[in-house]
């Protein structure tokens, strides 16, 4: 009977959840994105000068 009253709870709350509208979505989804691919290029900048560095050091 604990699933069954978390389950009725549950509901309830998700009654209060505010929902983002579908512009709304689409704009977080596209910043999520962006900022993903700025991270990925600013990582892959150090992790080539770093490869160069230890590969000047090793040779």
């Amino acid at each position: 009977m604990k699933l069954i009253s978390y389950l009725k709870e549950t509901r309830s709350e998700m009654k209060h959840v505010s929902w983002p509208t579908r512009p709304q979505a689409i704009a977080f989804t596209v910043i999520v994105i962006v900022i993903s691919l700025l991270t990925a290029l600013y990582l892959g900048v150090f992790d080539y000068i770093f490869t160069q560095i230890v590969s000047l050091i090793l040779n």
